[in-house]
């Protein structure tokens, strides 16, 4: 990259190199697949702007036109992704002032989303649709997600070696790469690293379940490819017989956070169950629900101060 620095060259040319050498091999692919996107829009929108045309006007400029098309958090995410090649421009003496100080976020206002889960009729009806074989399956793995609530990834990468039936615990340490080649990752975070409480049930059944299996090769993995879009396809079909309404498997995790929240377990229990990174993405993803129990609690604090 330093025989290409030329601050007349094209800014999306200099991204394109700066993502190949900073980012590539240093994070997830899916992270990098973002950035690559990033890329593609400054093709799109500033084509031909050189590195040294890129003044604070040009910059917020080109924020403003991607914010025509994207919600606020998005572009504020696509602003994060280039600073950090504009401060590296900027530490090469390529341009002369920093174009991101005081940069105004913009956007579209965000779409109200209210997300699917069942409740715990629906979850109890689901489950008893479940065909639980001799072998793993997908409805075993429906079973485990739907106790645990846990990530897609987090799931394809249960060993039997992760389970402790005399604690009653499931060790979550990593993730597939299902989108990938396959094999383990790291999990999405550093809080997504925890241990899960199962109940007895899943313990029973799971123990006689696993027993043969090889202790450190997942569960639920087989030669083939696996997609979501399977899994998700064969919970539609569970949902479609049993007549109730229609969730994806990422549903089935939204589904155990909101029984949880609901039976009155704390935001916090529930957070780290889900291996949040802080309460407040737990607070956000489940607002809705949240007040709904708060307005329970107004009526339980008048009833109980009635009867004093």
């Amino acid at each position: 990259m330093q025989n290409d620095m030329d601050k007349t060259q094209f800014f999306c040319e200099y991204y394109r190199q700066w993502i190949e050498i900073y980012k590539r091999g240093a994070i997830r692919e899916a992270t990098m697949a973002k950035y690559l996107m990033t890329q593609k829009w400054l093709e799109k929108l500033i084509p031909e702007l050189k590195v040294e045309e890129l003044t604070r006007t040009a910059y917020q400029q080109l924020l403003n036109d991607y914010a025509k098309e994207h919600e606020r958090q998005t572009t504020l995410d696509f602003h994060h992704q280039l600073k950090g090649a504009i401060l590296d421009a900027l530490d090469e003496g390529m341009i002369k002032r920093d174009p991101t100080r005081k940069a105004i976020i913009k956007g579209k206002t965000p779409r109200a989303k209210k997300i699917k889960y069942l409740n715990q009729f629906e979850l109890h009806t689901l489950l008893a649709d479940l065909e639980l074989k001799e072998t793993p399956d997908w409805d075993w793995f429906l079973l485990l997600v739907a106790k645990t609530g846990m990530r897609f990834s987090e799931a394809l990468a249960i060993t039997p070696e992760d389970f402790d039936f005399s604690r009653q615990t499931l060790s979550i340490s990593k993730t597939w790469d299902y989108k990938g080649a396959g094999g383990f990752l790291p999990t999405k975070n550093k809080s997504s690293v925890r241990k899960i409480q199962i109940d007895w049930q899943i313990v029973v059944k799971f123990s006689e379940l696993i027993k043969n299996l090889p202790q450190d090769q997942p569960i639920f993995v087989g030669e083939s490819k696996i997609y979501n879009s399977t899994v998700n396809n064969i919970l539609s079909r569970h949902c479609k017989e049993c007549g109730i309404s229609e969730i994806s498997i990422h549903g089935l995790r939204h589904t155990h956070a909101s029984l949880l929240l609901f039976a009155g377990v704390s935001i916090a229990s529930v957070a780290r169950r889900l291996g949040h990174a802080s309460m407040t993405t737990t607070q956000k993803t489940y607002l809705h629900i949240i007040q709904e129990l708060e307005n329970k609690d107004v009526d339980l604090v008048m009833r109980t101060l009635s009867g004093l």
